[in-house]
């Protein structure tokens, strides 16, 4: 319990001094997290350049409302889940609204390629990736929160306001569908999850 502990509090202790008033500190929390959010919110958005601004928007709520993090999990998906709760909100208030044009939908697949392939690196994350554009909206993020960004189970839950036995499950079909997805491209599910996973 100890070393969890300390872990948490090196994990927090950027917010924490950002609260005291080092804006150095959410420099470092912005560079260590843009990325990873940006492609988490846009599994919810499915917008590459709305997804920039809710990433944005999450940071300005810490800038703004600067909110109490009370180590009831991780910094990592207490942030995640904050992000997670603006998604929904957009997503809420802009139903009716995210129909867009040829044009710009070919931007949006441009802007969000460039950023997939930065964050990306590795060819087999890559194919990962792409396959999992291909499952349903919530495999594909619990997958991508477990499997790319390191989270628990038990993180992915609280992430997406799931129980333990949920997620299980989800993470379950997912990984059936995932494997059929890859098998139909001519890849072998267990060699790409060897390398890493």
């Amino acid at each position: 319990m100890k070393g969890n502990y300390l872990y948490m509090e090196k994990e927090t202790s950027a917010y924490e001094r950002y609260l005291k008033g080092d804006d150095e500190a959410l420099v470092k929390i912005v560079e260590e997290y843009k990325d990873g959010l940006i492609l988490f919110i846009n599994g919810f958005v499915h917008n590459i350049h709305i997804a920039e601004e809710l990433c944005e928007e999450t940071f300005f709520r810490l800038i703004i409302k600067k909110p109490r993090f009370f180590w009831r999990s991780s910094f990592k998906s207490w942030l995640y889940a904050i992000a997670r709760n603006i998604s929904i909100d957009y997503l809420r208030r802009n139903a009716r609204y995210l129909n867009a044009s040829y044009e710009d939908l070919e931007n949006h697949l441009k802007s969000e390629e460039d950023l997939e392939a930065s964050y990306f690196k590795k060819e087999d994350k890559l194919i990962l990736h792409k396959a999992l554009k291909r499952l349903k909206s919530e495999y594909e993020t619990a997958l991508y929160l477990v499997y790319f960004e390191g989270f628990t189970n038990k993180e992915a839950a609280k992430i997406l306001k799931k129980s333990d036995k949920d997620i299980r499950n989800i993470l379950y079909r997912a990984k059936k569908a995932l494997k059929k997805e890859l098998l139909k491209e001519g890849f072998s599910y267990e060699d790409l999850f060897r390398n890493k996973y």
